[in-house]
């Protein structure tokens, strides 16, 4: 796999999954409340930002031919 993902999307990547993944887990504790959906949904995406954060690499991007790599970026 190329990676597609820069340092700042990383970040942002990281982020978003960690407040997605403690969401998901508020809510399935019933610390916070919400819709018995939302557990899962929030956790699904806190795996799929906190995997394409560590990989570098997003299939969306790759699919639409998007970088936000800097080295990528020309291609």
């Amino acid at each position: 796999m190329d990676i597609n993902v820069g340092a700042t999307d990383k970040s942002v990547r990281t982020i978003i999954g960690a407040v997605a993944g403690v969401l998901s887990l508020a809510i399935l504790a019933g610390q916070l409340p919400g819709p018995a959906l939302a557990s899962p949904v929030l956790g699904i995406v806190a795996l799929i930002m906190l995997g394409t954060a560590a990989t570098r690499s997003c299939p969306v991007y790759s699919v639409l031919g998007m970088s936000t790599c800097p080295r990528n970026a020309g291609q």
